[in-house]
């Protein structure tokens, strides 16, 4: 004979401190199924063509049958020795990317001084210099960059400036893993979580299970 079975539901804000751990934890383990990166891809984008650096693309096919373009960025993270991030792309002098980016991130020192560091490799160099960064190997940290100079006489780069630029474009996936890790931090922060459960209406029994 069936039984009805009266169950008490609670908010998040409702419960004892380790119920909202579970609860939490219930949260955070389905909670990334969705592309939560993508502002940060789209802000990585404008700061890429304003340093002069055009991404590759790869081509996909979405659930619906029709194709779309993704630039070429990758990541892992953020607990193992080979999390990282990286791109693709080719990059050439940009005019007035100093201005730009100061203008566009105004209190972001990092991406100031990869863009002062690339500018002065290029008046050394008569704002010939060119790179191509390519991903390499397993982890997504690993990248490849060949710099070259289009010199109508066929100078290479002045100096140290290869390795200079190889590190500046190193320096600027790297600025991405932390934007993405700070990101992901906040997302999971308690505050956020909460906040999404309450937006959401998810209830819970006194233990902190899901309820509905």
């Amino acid at each position: 004979m069936p039984e009805v079975i009266e169950t008490v539901a609670y908010r998040i804000d409702e419960l004892s401190d380790s119920a909202k751990e579970k609860a939490r934890a219930w949260y955070r383990e389905g909670a990334f199924d969705y592309d939560w990166f993508d502002s940060a891809f789209d802000d990585f984008e404008s700061i890429c063509a304003i340093l002069g650096i055009r991404l590759k693309t790869r081509h996909m096919r979405t659930a619906s049958g029709s194709n779309s373009s993704k630039p070429c960025i990758w990541f892992s993270g953020f607990w193992s020795q080979g999390d990282g991030a990286c791109f693709e792309g080719y990059y050439r002098y940009q005019r007035d990317s100093i201005r730009k980016i100061r203008t566009h991130a105004p209190l972001d020192k990092e991406l100031h001084r990869i863009a002062d560091t690339l500018l002065k490799v290029q008046k050394r160099n008569f704002y010939q210099i060119t790179a191509e960064a390519s991903h390499r190997g397993r982890y997504f940290y690993s990248m490849d960059v060949c710099v070259d100079r289009d010199s109508p006489t066929y100078q290479r780069p002045s100096g140290d400036d290869e390795n200079i630029v190889d590190e500046a474009l190193r320096d600027l996936a790297n600025w991405l893993y932390r934007q993405l890790e700070q990101e992901h931090e906040y997302l999971t922060s308690d505050e956020a979580v909460d906040e999404a459960l309450l937006a959401n209406g998810f209830t819970f029994t006194e233990s902190g299970r899901r309820f509905g």
